[in-house]
């Protein structure tokens, strides 16, 4: 059955995009005028953070509400256990068909499946629940090319060759000459056009559109005008306090990091090795950077456009925010595999039409990526389950505080890699063991490394932007003890309670909500 006197829902999610390009220190220089207008209409939570990176573990925790250290989906093909529940099954229960217009990253549970089933060579799969209206896969599978050579373009072989600049006037770069194809026909702007398409089509019906943009994520190469919209030069430069070789030695786990050759898709033909990337380089890449956000921008406009010229901006639930942020040369490095806030830090924007109390507000608490679910699931009048880490972000929507709100935000990564097992042989360690989990509290960040490594300890009212480990030092062993046992409460806290709010007994099942469910 259809939903009655719902809202739309449109959860849009832009790949890779660190906070403080809306909210932070970039935001005064990347143009990002309809997110802008956006954000005075909606509350914006400026302490959003991701639990999880990267992609698959990030999009696991975002639409299951669930911590990794739960749904277990450690790293990009990592399987999601069929037993979790996630936002596209919950809201099936109110009558909504959800669309995928884009991609969720999900890798299938193999058990069950034929040996040579095709979803076992797929981690860019589909989170169950979802209806895959538009696929945009990037490894594997996307319209997008399809529809660039019905357009007459002369493709380039192979998927990851679309990214690949065409050199003009003299310029050499392969970051800052513009792509193949047109700005009208980038994968954002394809993207966009479908989704509009799409959604015209259930206009008799409350939809729920989860929409995906694979921008401003790498490879680095934009499209006319955006390959050059920001002047290299002109753009502000990373933050770093010393060379690659006094970061390698740093710690263990950056002396591996800059010794893999990773991530090799920053720009194409890019060879992976970061201890080589030139300061040019880096003002290049981020230019790009900020050009595409500046198209993801003017493409959500046009979302956002259609809402309001169909009649359907006030009776649409609007949620956007980032699986991941984007280091972005801070430290030299580059991605999303440092516990640096670059990677973690990422926006949160939402636009309740029903709640409208705290419209333009800015909630300076800490949020995380797991309260999404339970948020948009609060918003439509369902219930929250209660496995779920996550909380209501309803009462900021209505201009109200919750009480006993949370004083610090936990995340984690793995950087193990079952393929090739780098980080493993390098560091001496198994695949179970390569991970790190951070507590961050408004003033500090204690990093906790498996297997033996030592920990990071930073104080970010000292030191914000996190280049002195104070881990170890006689004089700050009492914050750092603090800091350890705040980790391992927050993690039995939140361990795997799908059952244990339940108990057995003569007078029958006593079930007790989470307290982290109350709205």
């Amino acid at each position: 059955m259809a939903p009655q006197n719902q809202p739309n829902v449109l959860f849009i999610v832009i790949d890779q995009l660190r906070a403080d390009c809306l909210t932070g220190e970039l935001a005064d220089f990347v143009k990002t005028p309809h997110l802008d207008a956006l954000m005075a209409e909606s509350v914006t939570f400026t302490n959003h953070f991701t639990v999880a990176t990267p992609c698959g573990p990030a999009r696991a925790s975002l639409l299951t509400g669930l911590y990794a250290m739960n749904h277990r989906v450690v790293r990009n093909g990592t399987p999601l256990d069929a037993r979790h529940t996630n936002i596209a099954l919950e809201v099936r229960k109110a009558g909504y068909d959800p669309l995928l217009l884009g991609y969720t990253d999900t890798a299938a549970d193999p058990r069950g499946l034929p040996a040579d089933d095709p979803a076992l060579k797929e981690y860019e799969g589909v989170m169950p629940g979802f209806r895959e209206t538009l696929p945009m896969r990037f490894d594997t599978y996307s319209d997008w090319p399809s529809y660039l050579k019905e357009k007459g373009y002369d493709l380039p072989e192979g998927y990851r060759a679309l990214y690949e600049p065409v050199l003009q006037n003299g310029n050499s770069s392969p970051i800052t000459n513009p792509a193949f194809y047109r700005a009208e026909d980038s994968d954002t702007a394809f993207l966009t056009d479908r989704t509009i398409a799409k959604l015209n089509q259930w206009s008799d019906v409350p939809w729920f559109g989860h929409i995906t943009y694979i921008r401003p994520h790498p490879p680095f190469v934009a499209p006319a005008p955006y390959n050059d919209l920001y002047a290299p030069d002109d753009c502000p430069r990373p933050h770093v306090s010393n060379d690659v070789e006094e970061e390698r030695a740093s710690h263990p786990y950056y002396d591996a990091l800059f010794a893999k050759p990773y991530p090799r898709r920053l720009y194409y033909g890019f060879d992976g090795d970061l201890a080589r990337v030139s300061a040019q380089d880096h003002q290049e890449m981020r230019a790009i950077y900020f050009g595409l956000i500046t198209e993801v921008d003017a493409h959500i406009g046009r979302l956002v456009a259609w809402l309001k010229e169909t009649g359907t901006y006030d009776e649409t639930l609007i949620v956007v925010t980032s699986d991941h942020g984007e280091i972005l040369g801070d430290h030299h490095h580059w991605y999303k595999e440092s516990p640096y806030d670059g990677s973690f830090h990422i926006p949160l924007i939402i636009r309740d039409p029903s709640r409208r109390q705290a419209a333009g507000q800015q909630i300076d608490l800490f949020t995380e990526s797991v309260d999404v679910t339970p948020t948009i699931l609060n918003c439509l009048g369902l219930e929250i389950p209660v496995a779920m880490d996550g909380r209501s972000l309803v009462p900021f929507l209505e201009g109200n505080k919750p009480t006993s709100w949370r004083s610090h935000i936990f995340f984690e990564h793995d950087f193990g890699n079952l393929s090739d097992e780098f980080f493993e042989g390098f560091l001496n360690l198994t695949s179970d063991q390569c991970s790190f989990a951070v507590l961050r509290t408004q003033t500090h960040k204690y990093v906790h490394f498996n297997g033996g490594l030592p920990p990071m300890l930073y104080d970010l009212v000292a030191d914000p932007g996190e280049f002195t480990n104070l881990a170890g030092e006689s004089n700050h062993r009492d914050i750092e003890l603090e800091m350890m046992r705040k980790l391992m409460d927050h993690r039995m806290t939140h361990a795997d309670r799908s059952l244990t709010r339940m108990q057995l007994h003569p007078d029958g099942l006593i079930v007790k909500p989470g307290p982290r469910q109350n709205a």
